[in-house]
């Protein structure tokens, strides 16, 4: 597919250059090649676009939610009509193979058509007063402008996720693009002004994180900031858009645990942790990167998952299991990650490097790796990798498995494989997890289901779901007492 050349912010309904005239390189992730430029927007640039947002929001707002959810079925109709240009677009721009890149479109088309039925659900509630003749009553109503910040993992799946509810709520939108997915943002927002969206209501800045992404945040016009990301740049976010009394919504890293015990199906937990670890090149904030494992069948299951991992196919072609990461610094982060596991006394079981196949040496590929060996208190036992990458714990019992679960500072996702479900509602209703799978990956969350974290995994905000109305709107109280003049 042929790619822009040059790709531009996204301001009032048209392709904008960025003040300053800079453009950064973007590579593309399977050969290493330079795809495109992208727009190095400044704080300038990002300031004009919180002033489009603003100058359209009371149109936007003064909308009936049902008026709204129609325009954004519009959006769906058209992203059904150009799934196939989205698709081919996140191929090329992460490396996803083909048929991870239509899912992931797909799913992103799911989502949205559950945000645009919502128009016909903004329920309030009707409440009972003491006073009589008094009548109460509450609605919904927008925050404002919104300042969207996603990352390049999933990236149609994250657009979709925080705009949809943010447009259903009334706001209009700022977004900050991932750097290393820029061109489906800009394709998504054509399509929004082919489908019918009013000029400014949705509009998209490319660029560093910094300046342009703090330059979001630290803006007083900006009344809610959805972030998906680090936990360092979630916490930075956290002080400086509370500084100010923004309502920030965090979805951060995660340690995932992924508890295999003696009674479970092997085939099938080796089947579901190496999706978990694995798929996605590991590049989810839901991977089970943290494998535990029950010893009396330890060697039993590792050897299934040893086997299962070393048939993953590496590549972007149909049917590959696994592309690379998204750009070099990535790359070169994980195989010295790996290094300091092996000084920390790790052994790696199978991975560890790169591939040396020619169709992928140029590329961003890391070999999928399990390493065993390491303490629960080593680095790589404890912080986020965000890479195909995984660890084996032997334990002795459901309880050491539960409090090896949770000593974690993250309490993202888990999943436990077993049998017997006293064991699996006992170990779901205890681990530190804003989610918890029994006999699935750690990962896997639909539109209407509510997806965050405990600890550094969130602020304890939750998307999408219903839930996420309580991040872009604001819920009134409206009462009003009759005069009983009939009475």
């Amino acid at each position: 597919m042929a790619m822009l050349q040059h790709i531009p912010n996204w301001l009032n309904g048209q392709e904008t250059q960025p003040s300053s005239n800079a453009w950064l390189d973007k590579y593309n992730p399977h050969s290493g090649r330079l795809l495109s430029k992208v727009a190095d927007s400044s704080a300038i640039d990002v300031q004009n676009a919180v002033g489009v947002a603003g100058d359209a929001f009371a149109a936007w707002a003064e909308l009936t939610p049902v008026r709204r959810g129609q325009v954004l079925a519009d959006i769906v109709a058209n992203m059904r009509c150009r799934a196939d240009e989205l698709a081919e677009c996140i191929a090329l721009e992460t490396g996803k193979p083909p048929q991870d890149a239509k899912g992931e479109v797909g799913g992103a088309i799911l989502q949205a058509e559950y945000w645009a039925g919502e128009g016909m659900r903004l329920y309030g509630r009707s409440l009972t007063s003491g006073t009589p003749g008094k009548y109460s009553h509450t609605v919904r109503q927008p925050r404002g402008v919104a300042g969207l910040i996603v990352p390049a993992n999933t990236p149609i799946a994250n657009i979709a996720w925080k705009t949809f509810p943010a447009l259903i709520c009334g706001n209009t939108v700022v977004i900050k693009a991932a750097e290393d997915s820029p061109r489906i943002a800009l394709l998504f927002a054509q399509l929004t002004k082919e489908a019918g969206l009013p000029d400014g209501v949705f509009n998209v800045i490319q660029g560093h994180g910094q300046p342009s992404g703090a330059a979001l945040v630290k803006d007083p016009r900006v009344a809610v900031i959805s972030f998906t990301g680090s936990t360092e740049v979630g916490r930075w976010i956290a002080e400086v858009g509370g500084r100010r009394l923004a309502r920030v919504s965090l979805e951060l890293g995660g340690k995932n645990p992924f508890v295999v015990c003696d009674d479970a199906d092997l085939d099938l937990a080796a089947h579901w942790a190496s999706l978990s670890a694995f798929s996605n090149a590991g590049q989810r904030c839901a991977a089970g990167s943290r494998i535990i494992i029950f010893k009396s069948i330890y060697d039993q299951f590792r050897d299934k998952l040893v086997a299962k991992v070393n048939s993953l196919k590496l590549g972007t072609a149909v049917g590959c299991d696994l592309g690379p990461v998204i750009n070099q610094r990535q790359q070169q982060n994980i195989l010295a990650a790996i290094e300091r596991a092996k000084a920390e006394g790790g052994t790696v079981v199978c991975g560890g490097n790169v591939p040396n196949a020619p169709e992928l040496v140029n590329g961003y590929y890391i070999q999928p790796t399990v390493i065993e060996g390491l303490l629960p208190s080593a680095e790589l036992s404890c912080k986020e990798i965000f890479g195909p990458l995984a660890t084996l714990h032997p334990v002795a019992d459901i309880q050491e498995a539960l409090a090896q679960a949770n000593a974690t500072e993250y309490g993202l996702s888990a999943a436990i494989h077993t049998r017997n479900v006293d064991r699996a509602m006992w170990f779901a209703q205890r681990v530190k997890a804003g989610v918890a799978n029994i006999n699935l990956g750690t990962f896997g969350s639909e539109p209407h289901m509510p997806f965050g974290g405990f600890g550094s995994s969130g602020n304890g905000t939750r998307e999408p779901g219903i839930e996420a109305l309580d991040v872009y709107s604001e819920l009134k109280n409206i009462s009003f007492l009759t005069r009983n003049q009939f009475i």
